[in-house]
């Protein structure tokens, strides 16, 4: 392959599964198909504005590739990628609760699968790079603010170790796009941009809701048969067992996903059927955010603002209820009556039990500790919590500084300063004491696990980051770029691939929401619209 060229695609979705047969433009109802064929509209002047090195090197592709403007051309929709089909997937989902029928890739276009170097298959994928026949009533484009928190967040959530899809490149179009930011009656002008995204696969819940929604068995089995071929390939060919298999897995698979969104702090934003990886990838980054301080009821949605279905603390039953609609649309494959049920109710407590286990591990973790339900460590949590609850009380900085309280020869006295620095406003005097004595007992509690305080110490900083995408340093950014200057991209790039090393000459990444991004929009609050 030449040092500029990009490896060519392969097309497993389209040439194993049924594709749209007509080739109209416009949006429409898709029947009878999993995917449409579309290609990318072009734009005035594709210029990348950012890449991963990390995975461009994992896909094979060189720097020189990356920096060619006929790669460019390619990955702003100008060219097509070699080898590649476009299409767009036919998917349906529950959006807040309610079953909103036929959805797709409004905006997503897949160009095909690319085989790395180690030999596994990922889909080539461009956000913004024009209608589908599922557009409904959009552009099919996405704007340069989301794009590069798309851009950003899916390479931090990687390097935290969260399952996640992951971005390549971050184009900018040369075009602008209309969009109203708050669906308020004000819409403007803004930049245009194309991220380039990577994942084994895009499948979603949604995929198998809309042919059961229309009792299209046929079609669902179908895209079972695919799904467990190609990516749980120890349950093909075995019926009804095996979908059954496969519904657990996806369970585990997403309870452990929320787990760790808990773990760092992540809130979704809009956890909608049609949003949830089958693989338990953290998958479209909308109106995602960081909490800063440990409010279980924040949501970065405006459009949840009123009921808050999606809010940090509703996560876990949120993942449970998703499982649930899945399992309704796999009825059809799980057997008979009775034996569908119990899959369903299989699958159900498989998440209930894994994300126990996992949150109580992950959790006991960021303390140091081995979770023991024995030493009473579940009240333990719980009451730190409580304590968290109580007052703004930055999550991050806070779980970060309890690595340098573990190495105290002797429980402290009082709140120490590196937790008192995690707080935003004044803390009462018995706020304070009471945060004192959950740590001595947390303290105490550590003396108890195997190894040093240092080797103790060690460990919490692995799983405990030191800096996380901070909604008001994506807003930053972007202010930045819209300005025209990339600078702080790629810097918070650079950083976010190290998120548990002390990088001490980039503190200021690692710093609290400044007072100015409280009620600002992009920090406090972002829509859907993109």
């Amino acid at each position: 392959m030449p040092t500029g060229a990009l490896p060519t695609l392969h097309r497993r979705f389209t040439a194993e599964l049924p594709g749209d047969p007509s080739g109209e433009p416009g949006s429409r109802q898709v029947h009878g198909a999993l995917w449409s064929g579309v290609r990318t509209t072009p734009v005035r002047a594709p210029r990348l504005l950012a890449f991963s090195q990390p995975l461009a090197n994992e896909l094979g592709i060189t720097e020189d590739a990356m920096h060619d403007a006929a790669t460019a051309a390619i990955l702003g929709g100008n060219a097509p990628w070699p080898g590649g089909v476009p299409f767009a997937a036919n998917y349906g989902g529950h959006q807040f609760g309610n079953w909103a029928g036929q959805l797709g890739d409004g905006r997503a276009i897949v160009l095909g699968e690319l085989a790395t170097p180690r030999g596994e298959l990922v889909e080539i994928q461009l956000k913004g790079a024009g209608p589908t026949p599922y557009s409904r009533r959009g552009d099919g484009r996405a704007v340069l603010r989301s794009s590069i928190r798309e851009f950003l967040c899916s390479e931090a959530m990687h390097f935290l170790g969260v399952p996640t899809t992951r971005a390549l490149s971050l184009v900018a179009t040369g075009d602008d796009v209309v969009r109203d930011m708050f669906y308020d009656g004000n819409p403007k002008d803004e930049p245009g941009a194309i991220v380039c995204r990577v994942a084994p696969t895009f499948l979603r819940f949604g995929n198998y809701e809309l042919p059961a929604s229309r009792g299209d068995v046929a079609l669902l089995r179908q895209l079972v048969d695919f799904t467990l071929r190609h990516f749980f390939p120890l349950l093909a060919g075995t019926g009804a067992a095996g979908a059954g298999a496969f519904l657990r897995d996806v369970a585990e698979r997403t309870a452990r996903l929320v787990a760790h969104w808990q773990a760092v702090g992540f809130v979704h934003g809009v956890m909608n059927t049609d949003n949830l990886s089958i693989l338990g990838f953290t998958i479209d980054y909308g109106p995602y955010g960081w909490i800063d301080d440990f409010d279980l009821g924040w949501t970065p949605n405006t459009t949840d603002a009123s009921h808050r279905r999606y809010c940090f603390g509703n996560q876990p039953g949120i993942g449970l209820w998703n499982i649930e609609r899945l399992a309704e649309a796999l009825f059809p494959v799980l057997g008979d009556g009775p034996e569908a049920e119990r899959a369903a109710g299989e699958a159900s407590d498989a998440y209930r039990n894994t994300y126990a286990e996992e949150a109580s591990r992950r959790f006991a973790a960021k303390l140091g500790l081995r979770f023991d339900a024995a030493q009473d460590d579940g009240a333990l949590l719980q009451a730190m919590f409580d304590w968290l609850g109580k007052h703004e009380t930055d999550m991050t900085i806070f779980f970060r500084a309890l690595s340098r309280e573990v190495r105290r020869p002797q429980p402290p006295d009082a709140l120490p300063a590196g937790v008192q620095a995690a707080f935003y406003r004044a803390v009462p005097d018995e706020h304070a004491a009471a945060g004192a004595a959950w740590l001595r007992r947390w303290w105490s509690r550590t003396r108890r696990e195997p190894g040093t305080p240092a080797d103790l110490a060690q460990a919490m900083d692995a799983v405990n980051p030191k800096f996380v995408l901070r909604n008001w340093l994506a807003q930053d950014a972007i202010d930045a770029a819209h300005g025209g200057d990339t600078g702080k991209v790629h810097r918070l790039l650079r950083v976010l691939q190290h998120p548990f090393a002390e990088q001490p000459e980039h503190d200021d990444v690692a710093q609290k929401r400044p007072e100015w991004a409280r009620n600002k929009p992009g920090c406090s609050a972002l829509s859907c619209s993109s």
